[in-house]
């Protein structure tokens, strides 16, 4: 079970249950492969409900990552997300809330979504 408290979301791929998580090194890759700005304006993008694709996958991988999967974004191409794009969309906002909200802000479904 993910544990919302240290920042865990789920989500199904092909059938099998990921727990994700943005840990400070999957932020560092977040970061990294962000085509525009930074962290912040990613968090902003969700909150005004601007972000793209790209962000969600970028999210979505980074938290795969940081719950120990060791594939990359292409390995994603062909997978049946549960609950389809809109799934991976709250499960994106929902990682973002939960990797920099402070433990009195509680641990809602995410900015925007």
């Amino acid at each position: 079970m993910a544990n919302p408290w240290s920042g865990e979301v789920a989500l199904t791929l092909d059938g099998e249950r990921h727990v994700l998580k943005l840990t400070l090194g999957a932020l560092a890759e977040l970061e990294s492969v962000l085509e525009t700005g930074t962290l912040v304006d990613l968090v902003e993008r969700f909150e005004a409900r601007q972000f793209s694709t790209r962000d969600v996958l970028a999210l979505i991988v980074a938290g795969l990552r940081g719950g120990g999967w060791q594939g990359q974004a292409r390995d994603l191409v062909h997978v049946d997300i549960e609950g389809g794009p809109l799934q991976a969309a709250r499960v994106a906002a929902q990682l973002l809330t939960r990797a920099f909200a402070l433990p009195d802000e509680g641990r809602g479904d995410g900015p925007g979504v």
